[in-house]
């Protein structure tokens, strides 16, 4: 990230529909970033294409101003909702603007399903990108040269993008750190109410009720009886059984929205499960193992080491444990003590720009 310049200007571009917590989530983290670092190091300003009210998915209406009189930016996140659903006619300016925004260096990112508005604008070829499930399988579908992941967030180089709600905080927090030390990792999760930073590369989770036809509820419910059945799996032909449809029906919707076959995705769900009690439980190995469904020590060491590149013992080392805990600002160690937090010190004075809009 570029350290260079002291303030950052970030553009936050609203798409109808965008959904009120991940934008509240960009807003508070850069909010907080400021005050613990004791300078205004980052504003932001709410734009949409031709300025105005533009309607939340919760129904709220947010003022914005327009996109032509933005001024300068340092970055820009497009923040929408639902899948890419732009016309053509008025698509097509807004395209060209965050084209023109990149061209000028700007970081760009997508929050919710905004990764789809910068690869309609061919600003992610050959980057990894994420959007909220479970558009990210039609963002795969409309522009294969992407790497879409199910993940909560990604960074990469100059282009970031993640899940809607509480993943946007996620994404901010890492940046933040990134660009301004691990020591602001702890003061920031506390100022935010939060517990840890969650990886990148933890999964997103589906919602139990999609409102999204019925493939996708189907879905929805099988994954539903997965998370309810870790400890004893269920085979696929009794999930499908039980959500009414074939297992070849459950396969293909599996491989449509979540890229993955049914029993790969439960066997990471359970150990999902198995590293979180890892972290943060004092059970045995094989306590773990037998609790998220694996018949053996060895045969949970082997799936874990596949998935993780480590082992469950490895996972628990002290040189983990402390590699995690300065990657999120808390301790993962369910005996270790809490670290102290070193007091944070300013970071010099912002640099004084001209504003064509007050900052938010």
């Amino acid at each position: 990230m570029d350290g260079a310049r002291a303030s950052w200007r970030f553009g936050l571009v609203l798409q109808p529909g965008f959904g009120l917590m991940g934008l509240a989530g960009v807003l508070e983290t850069l909010q907080a970033a400021n005050r613990l670092l004791e300078q205004p190091l980052y504003d932001t300003v709410l734009l949409a294409r031709s300025g105005g009210a533009v309607c939340s998915a919760e129904g709220v209406p947010v003022l914005a101003h327009a996109m032509g009189q933005a001024g300068w930016l340092d970055a820009v996140l497009v923040h929408a909702e639902g899948p890419w659903h732009g016309e053509p006619d008025q698509a097509a300016s807004q395209l060209q603007w965050l084209r023109q925004r990149a061209a000028q260096g700007c970081l760009m990112g997508g929050v919710g399903t905004g990764a789809a508005w910068l690869a309609e604008a061919g600003l992610l070829r050959g980057h990894r990108a994420t959007a909220q499930w479970p558009h990210g399988a039609v963002l795969a579908e409309r522009h294969p040269e992407l790497v879409v992941s199910q993940q909560l967030y990604e960074l990469d180089e100059q282009r970031m993008s993640c899940a809607g709600h509480q993943a946007s905080q996620d994404l901010l927090i890492a940046w933040l750190i990134q660009r301004h030390g691990e020591r602001l990792g702890p003061a920031l999760l506390a100022a935010l109410g939060r517990e840890r930073l969650r990886p990148r590369e933890e999964r997103q989770r589906l919602p139990l009720a999609a409102p999204l036809g019925g493939g996708s509820a189907k879905l929805a419910e099988a994954v539903a009886l997965m998370e309810a059945n870790l400890g004893e799996p269920l085979p696929t032909e009794e999930i499908a059984r039980l959500v009414g449809v074939s297992r070849r029906q459950l396969e293909r919707l599996f491989k449509q929205h979540l890229d993955a076959l049914p029993s790969r995705w439960y066997l990471e769900l359970r150990l999902d499960r198995a590293r979180d009690m890892l972290r943060q439980t004092h059970q045995s190995i094989l306590q773990i193992a037998l609790s998220c469904g694996f018949a053996s020590g060895p045969h949970f060491s082997n799936a874990y080491r596949a998935r993780y590149g480590h082992t469950p013992r490895e996972e628990r080392s002290p040189q983990a444990v402390a590699w995690r805990a300065a990657q999120s600002g808390v301790s993962l160690a369910p005996a270790a003590p809490a670290a102290d937090e070193a007091p944070l010190s300013p970071l010099g004075s912002p640099d004084e720009q001209n504003r064509e809009i007050p900052a938010r």
